[in-house]
């Protein structure tokens, strides 16, 4: 089992150490960590502590990872980009329509069972479904995201990604034209009271912030480009249409007539970290996809 150590910051004072852990370790659920709470794998200042214990500044919280239980997923020769690669991680430029990890009505052909095939020295922090998974991004967008091979480079990552450390840029089209040439959405998402297989802008979710910047604009399109802050599901997806914006083929937050790129015109196009092993500064930009690059030449060849 691998242990991990953080020091409380002033900013997580009085906050539960369930929600601490659980934001720094990204993707795992507080009920998750609660979980390891009862199983004594968390201490306070080398105490036992309970879920509901509020931390305090200075405090060292020192949690156990419990050892990965047998894979029951088969690797499968699935072509990758990978970006990068050395033995502690690997940068992937995802295509659209590849799930990044297993789940119900996607048991086979993620971006999970083929990395399988690819290493097989993959982090287990979150889990036997999730192998090596820091962040994702969701089936219908592209573009970059960063894999952990060990329980070390993934903590570090996380704790980047919780730090906003990580600078993550995407390239979107929405419908409208933004009067703006830059601005930032800031609106808390959770999910959509009416429906809950959305999300939504609402006054009890979780901060979200979205930098966006025009890049072009077209008769009733415009091509931007959003910098995330935090990572929340869907962010730029929610954010844009709660801006009354909404990206070019999103299904679930578009409108029905749009152009059909079969999925959202969303690529995430850059992405940014300090190497958790080398301390290096590390930086990673793809092209637009060929769907995406379609779409604009369509956009000018018609305006």
């Amino acid at each position: 089992m691998t242990t991990f150590e953080h020091t409380v910051t002033e900013e997580q004072h009085r906050t539960r150490i369930d929600k601490v852990l659980a934001d720094l370790n990204k993707d795992i659920s507080r009920s998750q960590v609660q979980t390891w709470i009862a199983q004594q794998f968390v201490y306070v200042n080398h105490e036992v502590t309970k879920a509901n214990y509020k931390c305090q500044s200075g405090d060292i919280i020192q949690w156990t990872i419990p050892e990965v239980e047998p894979l029951n997923l088969t690797p499968e020769a699935i072509d990758l980009d990978i970006v990068f690669e050395d033995s502690d991680l690997l940068v992937v430029n995802k295509q659209k329509g590849m799930v990044v990890h297993p789940s119900p009505g996607h048991q086979h052909g993620t971006l999970v069972h083929a990395l399988l095939y690819h290493c097989d020295d993959l982090s287990g922090i979150n889990g036997v479904e999730r192998p090596g998974i820091v962040h994702r991004i969701d089936k219908d967008t592209s573009g970059l995201l960063v894999v952990a091979k060990n329980d070390q480079a993934h903590q570090r990552l996380s704790e980047q990604l919780a730090n906003k450390d990580i600078k993550r840029t995407y390239q979107a089209m929405v419908h409208g034209e933004i009067p703006h040439e830059k601005g930032m959405i800031d609106a808390p998402i959770g999910r959509d009271p009416k429906d809950r297989q959305k999300m939504a802008v609402v006054d009890n979710g979780k901060a979200a912030i979205t930098h966006f910047q025009i890049l072009d604009r077209f008769p009733g399109y415009t091509h931007v480009e959003c910098q995330l802050e935090t990572g929340r599901t869907h962010q730029i997806r929610v954010h844009m249409k709660y801006i009354n914006h909404p990206l070019v083929g999103d299904p679930k937050y578009g409108p029905r007539k749009t152009i059909d790129v079969n999925g959202q015109a969303l690529h995430a196009k850059e992405i940014a970290f300090t190497h958790p092993t080398t301390k290096e500064y590390m930086h990673f930009e793809v092209d637009l996809p060929d769907y995406f690059q379609e779409l604009i030449a369509y956009l000018h060849k018609k305006y």
